[in-house]
């Protein structure tokens, strides 16, 4: 082949290498992109999303019982049942005063017996009480008031150790009560810190006589 041919041949072929190369340029290029990742949760977990409140603590326990009161007393009248007592805590009396006490009514002369055990603290003649007796229980957490007594039992004194069941005094009249209507008036008192026989919260004894009756 003439040197002239050759010199053409090699002008075309390159010509024809310049167009390829242009083409291949022109065309978009893909673009290799990562593999897709799963979706994250738009919301946390509701412990996150949501703080926990939990409910308030009350300031205040509720009571195991509405009021502190002694339990397994005697009834102090001998030969009077449960039954045939009557709730007269809440009654009415003279000055605007509330009876605080229940009125067990017996025949004048019935022994009255101690509904627990424990210490005779006061002996008292009063106007309203008449003769009356104010035992203390062991603890010293309860007061025990007998009234309008006709008399004590022989040889009962203050300071004296007595036991349930134990005769005390006799059912009568003295003081405010009706001579026609002898009975014994009976309290529970709640001592303070003080323990004085003359003051202490007034209970109802009626639950407790009627319990388990």
């Amino acid at each position: 082949m003439r040197l002239s041919q050759l010199i053409v041949l090699g002008v075309l072929l390159g010509l024809g290498a310049g167009w390829w190369l242009r083409r291949d340029a022109d065309e978009p290029v893909a673009v290799a992109r990562p593999a897709a990742q799963p979706a994250v949760a738009a919301t946390l977990p509701a412990a996150a999303a949501t703080p926990r409140v939990d409910a308030p603590v009350p300031t205040t326990m509720p009571p195991s019982s509405p009021t502190d009161a002694p339990t397994g007393l005697l009834l102090p009248v001998q030969g009077i049942q449960a039954s045939q007592l009557r709730d007269t805590f809440t009654d009415a009396r003279s000055e605007g005063r509330v009876h605080d006490a229940i009125d067990i009514m017996a025949d004048a002369g019935t022994p009255v017996l101690a509904v627990a055990d424990g210490t005779v603290e006061k002996l008292f003649d009063s106007e309203r009480g008449g003769l009356t007796i104010y035992q203390f229980e062991p603890s010293g957490r309860w007061c025990y008031y007998y009234a309008h007594l006709q008399r004590y039992a022989d040889g009962l004194a203050e300071k004296q150790v007595i036991k349930r069941g134990e005769v005390i005094g006799y059912v009568g009249s003295t003081g405010n009560a009706s001579a026609d209507a002898p009975h014994l008036h009976f309290e529970v008192h709640v001592l303070g810190p003080e323990k004085q026989w003359w003051k202490g919260e007034s209970i109802n004894p009626y639950p407790l006589f009627v319990a388990g009756h």
